[in-house]
């Protein structure tokens, strides 16, 4: 074949069956990074290739990963993310419909043969990845016996791998009733599954019913934050910008950090003050309003950041890194900061600390005292928070700073 004379897929080699033991997760993942890298850039060139080699990779992935430790998540996460990447290549590629059906049909086979279903993404996009809705309107017609079968059969045990690929092909097809009678027959609605028919009512411009479909979907079990961005996007796409930010927009928030929440939030929303958004965000985590002082401290709302330590727990050892870092630009942040871990540590608090922690941030705190020329004023402070109570805690700071305080003291 021409277009595999310009490039030889370094990709299958890293994929082929059982490459990987159970620890292997890590490598994997980077595996994966490597191989979407490689498909995505030669795709943009020849983008039919391109898709070649996606799908080939698809394929592979069953064969490749079922032996690896998947308890982490991590594995999981880096598929349903090379997926993303990969299937929009599929469908968007250029490809004769005879090419196109040789594609479904390796990626069918290789939805079959998935024993841990690495592949729902795909089908969940089958009716996009058909290319056309006549081949779309087949695949529903194949497919909707089966799953009004799987979903009306007594024994409460029958599951059919296509169901999603059924919806996903009616939807594309315009066949919403069709949609809505099957969504109607399964006896355990799934927010996975009655997605389709919020899409569904959107398409035929009911949004506000989309909404209350989509609220209805909530249950033992069903993804809140999934249904929540769902709304979210129904309203900002009516417009509606300050209703979805109420009534959805904290509750999507997505990230695995406080500041990758806080990202998330901003990002949807530009036209809030991110000030607003930050004291939004903090009321939805009452007692761990100190989680948000990195988030505060990062986008630069340093009294904010500072008012939220006095009054709520932070790991000491990320106040001290604060003072460190901003000593210079922020001297009266940093102060704050490194005031805030003594106090803190006090009260006990802090992730296996020892003395050299407790003298990190007193050391930090008189640098910033030097900056504000106030080591006096600082140097009393501390005293009479070391004065404060006679715990254990407080006990241990103090004799861990006895020979520096004295120290500064005699000098």
């Amino acid at each position: 074949m021409k277009n595999d004379q310009k490039h030889k897929w370094i990709f299958p080699a890293r994929f082929r069956a059982n490459a990987y033991s159970w620890k292997a997760s890590s490598l994997a993942c980077q595996r994966l990074r490597e191989a979407v890298s490689e498909i995505k850039k030669v795709a943009k060139k020849e983008p039919i290739f391109g898709a070649q080699g996606a799908v080939r990779l698809m394929e592979k992935l069953w064969p490749a990963l079922e032996h690896i430790d998947t308890s982490s998540g991590a594995l999981g996460a880096a598929v349903n993310w090379a997926l993303d990447e990969l299937i929009p290549v599929v469908v968007k590629a250029p490809a004769d419909q005879k090419t196109r059906d040789k594609w479904l049909a390796r990626l069918w086979q290789a939805m079959e043969d998935d024993g841990v279903d690495y592949l729902g993404p795909v089908g969940d996009r089958w009716g996009e990845l058909c290319g056309s809705v006549d081949v779309a309107g087949k695949w529903a017609d194949d497919l909707a016996p089966t799953l009004k079968k799987s979903w009306t059969d007594p024994n409460l045990g029958s599951y059919f791998h296509g169901a999603t690929a059924c919806l996903s092909c009616l939807l594309v097809t315009g066949r919403h009733q069709e949609l809505f009678d099957l969504l109607a027959m399964d006896r355990h609605p799934m927010w996975h599954y009655r997605r389709y028919g919020v899409e569904a009512l959107v398409a035929l411009g009911k949004k506000a019913d989309a909404v209350k479909f989509a609220e209805a979907s909530r249950g033992l079990n069903q993804p809140d934050s999934a249904i929540d961005r769902a709304c979210e996007e129904i309203l900002m796409s009516s417009g509606l910008h300050e209703e979805a930010y109420q009534r959805y927009g904290l509750s999507a928030a997505q990230g695995n950090s406080y500041l990758a929440q806080f990202r998330s939030v901003a990002k949807r929303y530009p036209m809030k003050d991110k000030a607003e958004i930050l004291a939004d965000l903090i009321a939805t985590t009452p007692g761990q309003e100190g989680k948000w002082f990195a988030t505060a401290k990062n986008i630069e709302l340093y009294d904010l950041a500072l008012e939220i330590v006095s009054k709520s727990p932070c790991e000491p050892k990320t106040l001290t890194r604060a003072a460190r870092d901003y000593v210079d630009s922020e001297p009266e942040f940093a102060l704050g900061s490194a005031m805030a871990a003594l106090r803190w540590l006090c009260e006990g608090w802090g992730y296996e600390v020892t003395s050299v922690d407790v003298l990190e941030a007193y050391d930090r705190a008189m640098d910033a005292a030097t900056k504000l020329d106030n080591i006096n004023e600082v140097t009393d402070r501390i005293r009479q928070l070391l004065e404060s109570t006679d715990s254990s805690a407080t006990l241990f700071v103090k004799q861990s700073l006895a020979a520096r305080m004295h120290s500064h003291l005699s000098t």
